[in-house]
């Protein structure tokens, strides 16, 4: 492993952040005195990929809302992060455009009522397409970490759900996991 890779942990992602002030991912990068940015590539509505389709119990194609982003540590490109939300929940509201949402997006999933209460992940490797190459720049030989992640709701009603994609040299993921 580099010895510059990456620990992230997902839970700073799952809660509201303090105060309703800045994002997750820029405080956590603040915290390791590194600076942590991110562009919004796309957002709106759109039909559900299977595998989004899947994670929300939707049908394939049903319309979805989705914020696609590239994830910046110190102006070098460490993750795809793609989030949807299933139409109902989200259509018309901030998940939908491309400003950057106060308290971040689990904070607005709260004030709209849907607050997260159990989260599954499943983390998977293999090679990039030659987009995920360019838009990460890594070489043709660097393999990627493939992270779903789904977030339910006290009733197990999905609510959210991520397809994160980082090149494997740069991360490191901790999982810590309370016993009893």
């Amino acid at each position: 492993m580099a010895s510059d890779a990456w620990i992230s942990s997902s839970m700073p992602y799952l809660r509201p952040v303090e105060g309703g002030q800045g994002d997750a991912w820029g405080e956590e990068a603040a915290a390791r005195g590194r600076r942590g940015t991110q562009r919004i590539l796309l957002a709106g509505e759109v039909p559900a990929p299977a595998v989004v389709a899947r994670l929300l119990g939707l049908e394939d194609g049903d319309t979805v809302v989705v914020r696609r982003r590239i994830m910046y540590l110190d102006e070098q490109p460490c993750e795809l992060t793609d989030s949807y939300y299933p139409a109902h929940i989200a259509a018309g509201t901030g998940l939908a455009g491309t400003a950057k949402i106060r308290g971040g997006a689990v904070a607005l999933l709260a004030e709209l009522g849907h607050v997260g209460r159990r989260v599954r992940e499943d983390v998977t490797a293999r090679m990039p397409d030659a987009q995920q190459r360019e838009l990460l720049r890594t070489g043709a030989e660097e393999p990627v970490l493939c992270l779903e992640r789904v977030m339910l709701d006290a009733n197990e009603r999905p609510i959210q759900a991520d397809l994160i994609t980082m090149p494997a040299q740069r991360q490191r993921l901790r999982y810590e996991l309370r016993m009893g």
